[in-house]
Formats: structure tokens, sequence, C-alpha cells
């Protein structure tokens, strides 16, 4: 069995934590959107306060092909995670941004909780790919509000949001039918 360990004990070959971080999270994010038969498309940049769109190509109540935008994080910090939520906290621009009543398409923000350390972000052998994290997710809408003046929030994010294949499905319809506006 391959460990993500195994492959990032040379220094000298490998991205900065950080950067391994917003690459598993995509990476995490794109493997549930293809499961739940779903796509992922790109953005050059987060100016806008997110980092990916995941849309759908199914036809629904109301609307075809609904998606939603979706800003990602990544943690390795367990104190984040609580019994009911986890503890999120956002400086005031970029929030604004993701909770931006005007915003075209609804916005989400999903973190990722990995291990502490590299090596059991994942495993794989021939008969399986292991990831031991875990995303949760909130709506942009349902982040609360930024006081007066403060420079930064703290959101929750409820543990039984859990971005996973039945979870997108449901996003999927709720959007699909006209929900969440």
């Amino acid at each position: 069995m391959i460990k993500l360990a195994d492959l990032t004990e040379d220094p000298l070959n490998q991205l900065p934590i950080n950067a391994m971080k917003e690459q598993f999270s995509l990476g995490f994010v794109r493997m549930v959107a293809a499961a739940a038969g779903c796509s992922v498309k790109d953005h050059a940049t987060d100016y806008d306060g997110v980092d990916i769109t995941v849309a759908s190509s199914a036809q629904y109540d109301r609307f075809y092909a609904p998606q939603f935008e979706l800003q990602v994080k990544c943690t390795n910090r367990p104190d984040l995670v609580r019994e009911a939520h986890v503890n999120w906290s956002m400086e005031a621009g970029p929030f604004q941004k993701l909770t931006n009543p005007t915003r075209y398409l609804p916005a989400y923000l999903g973190v990722l909780v990995i291990p502490v350390g590299a090596g059991p972000w994942l495993e794989q052998d021939e008969t399986q790919l292991l990831s031991r994290s875990r995303m949760y997710w909130q709506a942009a809408n349902q982040l609360g509000t930024l006081a007066d003046g403060a420079g930064s929030i703290t959101v929750r994010l409820p543990r039984q949001n859990t971005f996973d294949v039945p979870q997108l499905k449901s996003i999927m319809e709720l959007l699909g039918n006209g929900g969440d506006w």
C-alpha cells in the first residue's frame, strides 16, 4: 500500500504544505462530484470569493443543469471540529464576497478536515483509494452576517453537512427544483 508520506519524504520534491492542502481539497471535491454524476468547472482566480463551480447535467422540476460556486478550504486542526459543527475563521473581504446576496449563482463554503501530518491523508492499493478526510459544507446565505467594523468572522459548518455523494445530489436537487434562494 502506498501512503502519501512515502511520496513526501524528500522536501525538495514536494509542494509547500499549504499548496498540498489546496490541491488535496480540490481533488476531494472532484472525486465526490464525479461519483455524484456532476462536473467541476475551474476558475482562473478566486477574486470573487470562490474556487470552483460544481455543475449537474440533470433535468429537475424547474431547472436543467443546476450549478453552484464553492469556496474550498483545508485544515489539519482537529480543535476546529466540535461536537455539532466545525468552526472556520474568515477575513471580512472574502466573507463578504462569498455571502454577497446579489451573487448570480448560489455559493457554498466547504472545509476539508485532514489528519495532522502528511502521511495519513491518503492510502492506495490495487483495490482501493482511501482518504482519511471529510469535508463539511454550508450554504453561504446561512453563514451569518459580519458585525459592523469587524475584520473577520468565525462561521459554523454543521457536522451533519458532509460533502458526500448523497448530500451533493440533494444540493443539486434543491437547486434544480428552485430552492436555496
